[in-house]
């Protein structure tokens, strides 16, 4: 086991960083994170997928850590198939705000993860179709009030422009103190947790380690991966993030996410630890 790779913990968002919901992970990605941990690395995901997504996508990649999953509403170990943390939304709140943006946004498609991230449709269009299907999800269709207790993310789905106008929307509304509005993806509109995501899910993980922030490697592409970009050791960004991202990162890869940006990014690190 190679010690410097182990003092590594590399947390990597998984759409558009690690893989695409229409092409997978490409095979470079898959076949360096295997040999990163067989050398000692330690690898996880952070990510707005529930456990049963990140499972489906990632298939046969082993993770060395808990995920970071819902966009850090749970700490979830596959070793072990339990939900290490599990950060809840206001209820009363977040459905005040889901039937007034369903009244001003008659098409918007709407779930709730709920318990271990299980997903229930309060409002289907064709984007929670496509949610579905591209990330593996099942999913139960049910009335708002019957979803049950527990709920971790509220995700809106509809185009860009409709995304677009409910980001500006929500802006002017208050729906209460604890809960507050992440845009995750130019097609979703999460709401989410006051005073958790991703970064606070990073730290949770390494007080639950005893690890020092200052070893964590964070690999991202999207507005939503800045704060916990900003809070890792070292940032990366992946060729394909807008520039904001990009300039944040303290690094660049070269190649973009369908290209192995992730895979690249960690076989540098395998190369620095072997000379």
């Amino acid at each position: 086991m190679n010690q410097s790779l182990r003092s590594y913990l590399v947390f990597c968002d998984m759409d558009n960083t690690l893989l695409t919901a229409k092409e997978g992970v490409p095979s470079c990605n898959r076949a360096v994170i295997k040999l990163f941990i067989q050398l000692g690395g330690r690898f996880t995901v952070a990510t707005g997928r529930p456990p049963e997504s990140i499972r489906a996508a990632l298939g046969d990649i082993p993770l060395s850590l808990p995920a970071i999953s819902c966009n850090g509403a749970l700490l979830y170990d596959f070793s072990t198939d339990a939900v290490l943390r599990h950060a809840t939304l206001n209820r009363a709140q977040a459905s005040t705000a889901i039937r007034d943006i369903m009244l001003k946004f008659p098409g918007i498609g709407v779930e709730v993860m709920a318990g271990a991230g299980e997903m229930y449709v309060v409002q289907a269009n064709r984007y929670t179709h496509a949610h579905q299907v591209d990330e593996g999800l099942s999913s139960v269709a049910c009335p708002l009030d019957s979803v049950p207790d527990g709920w971790v993310k509220v995700v809106f789905a509809a185009d860009p422009e409709t995304i677009r106008k409910l980001g500006q929307f929500a802006k002017t509304r208050f729906y209460g103190r604890d809960n507050y509005f992440l845009a995750t993806n130019s097609i979703y509109l999460e709401i989410m947790p006051t005073g958790v995501g991703k970064a606070t899910g990073m730290r949770d993980l390494c007080a639950l380690l005893d690890e020092p922030i200052e070893h964590t490697i964070v690999i991202g592409d999207y507005y939503n991966d800045l704060e916990i970009m900003k809070e890792a050791g070292h940032s990366v960004a992946v060729a394909n993030a807008p520039a904001e991202v990009k300039a944040t990162a303290d690094e660049v890869t070269i190649c973009s996410c369908t290209e192995g940006a992730v895979g690249e990014y960690l076989y540098s690190l395998i190369r620095k630890a072997s000379e």
